[in-house]
């Protein structure tokens, strides 16, 4: 297998759609204040706020509850002539605006939640759109390429936004300011989507709104290898959130030195910066590589890159030195699995899906999202208040738990439909 050549990837450059391109620089505006607050927000909260890991967790881990909402009536208005992709979208970033300010007001552990719940709403509401206008823009020979770019522009900006709050919050110490920073981000990303994304939906004129809608859901539900993809999704997610939430404090608090000091928050910026640098250096490069399997294989091989990579987060825990170099191995190879894991999750969701319903099956994905997160999340914060041997044994945990997901996987190959099986 070879890496994309020069001509190649100018050729895959020029057949990505303008729309795509448009809603990747939006996305990475945005991402860029995501990421002054993803990695920074749990260590604010415990270490300046004074919450316990166990409510912080759960706290973060509640935007789940309207994350769940959100994302069912994200899919529905997606689909609906009246709302479409765009409002959506519009309405989306709206709330998660005003959700980042009242992250940085948060004082006590209520206005934690309530900024939570708002938070999760403004999610939920914005990824079924995102990815039906993708899916809408694009052609089946492009589109995971097409979802690697979005992917590429949110990890480029995250990779700017945390290499800034880091250098932030070491010269001032405001946590606080970087939500401010959020908020004008998903601004930005507002005024983007106004001006420069136009309707993509088709939506069905041979039916009343409300009959098309609860026809699409109960196709959706009733399609068993979208089912089982979620029940893997939730998997998969349950563990993308243990590098969210988990980890900074893991790293702050339990991976100690000889003196017995855990890492500073420039290192834990550091860290994580080169866990997105890794992956924009490799979003494309595996999505071409990866591109000839079939999406079952792919989401295989990310799943065998996560056991390895909780095992050195597990390693990084009980070693006597050389902490830093084996939690950036791990976060390198947390990366690699991302990149391989969301083209080919995102691609295999558009294939099931009829094109005037691809909002309700990226709404039941994006759900899968907000149950692993409000699973993991809470999970991860109640180890980290307890004893180190539980922290260490959730990583053994999620290691193992790898081997059900390759064989749900295995049983997904078997009964996706036939069309899906070539891609």
């Amino acid at each position: 297998m070879k890496f994309i050549s020069k001509s190649q990837l100018l050729s895959w450059l020029s057949s990505i759609p303008p729309t795509v391109w448009i809603l990747a620089v939006g996305r990475f505006l945005s991402e860029i204040g995501t990421g002054f607050t993803m990695f920074y927000a749990p260590i604010f909260f415990v270490n300046q706020v004074g919450l316990s890991a166990t409510t912080v967790g759960l706290a973060l881990g509640s935007s789940a509850i309207s994350g769940i909402f959100g994302r069912i009536l994200g899919g529905s208005l997606a689909d609906s002539g009246r709302w479409g992709r765009r409002r959506t979208l519009l309405l989306a970033l709206a709330i998660s605006a005003i959700a980042s300010l009242v992250f940085a007001t948060t004082k006590n552990v209520d206005i934690l939640v309530f900024a939570s719940l708002l938070s999760g709403l403004g999610v939920g509401l914005y990824w079924p759109p995102t990815e039906s206008v993708i899916a809408d823009a694009t052609k089946t020979e492009n589109r995971r390429e097409a979802f690697a770019l979005s992917r590429l522009a949110d990890n480029l900006g995250l990779a700017m936004g945390i290499m800034l709050a880091g250098f932030l919050v070491a010269t001032t110490g405001n946590y606080r300011s970087l939500f401010i920073i959020d908020a004008i981000s998903f601004i930005v990303f507002f005024l983007v989507v106004y001006v420069a994304i136009t309707e993509t939906s088709q939506p069905p004129t041979s039916s009343s709104p409300k009959t098309q809608l609860f026809a699409s859901w109960k196709l959706a539900l009733s399609d068993r290898p979208l089912l089982v993809y979620a029940t893997v999704n939730i998997i998969f997610t349950t563990y993308v959130s243990q590098i969210h939430t988990t980890l900074p404090i893991y790293f702050k608090n339990f991976v100690t030195n000889a003196s017995g000091a855990g890492f500073a928050e420039t290192t834990i910026s550091s860290l994580f910066a080169l866990h997105i640098v890794v992956a924009i250096i490799c979003q494309v490069p595996v999505v071409r590589v990866l591109k000839p399997f079939s999406q079952t294989l792919t989401l295989t091989i990310s799943a065998i890159l996560w056991a390895v990579g909780f095992s050195l987060i597990w390693i990084t825990g009980i070693a006597p030195s050389h902490q830093q170099l084996l939690a950036s191995l791990a976060l390198g190879v947390f990366a690699v699995a991302m990149v391989a894991y969301t083209p080919a999750a995102a691609s295999l969701v558009t294939e099931l899906a009829p094109p005037s319903q691809r909002g309700v099956y990226f709404s039941i994905s994006s759900v899968c999202w907000a149950i692993g997160h409000s699973i993991g999340s809470p999970l991860g914060g109640w180890a980290l208040d307890q004893p180190r041997i539980a922290i260490y044994s959730l990583w053994l945990g999620f290691c193992l738990s790898v081997l059900i997901t390759v064989a749900i996987l295995q049983y997904l190959k078997r009964i996706l439909p036939s069309y899906s099986l070539d891609i």
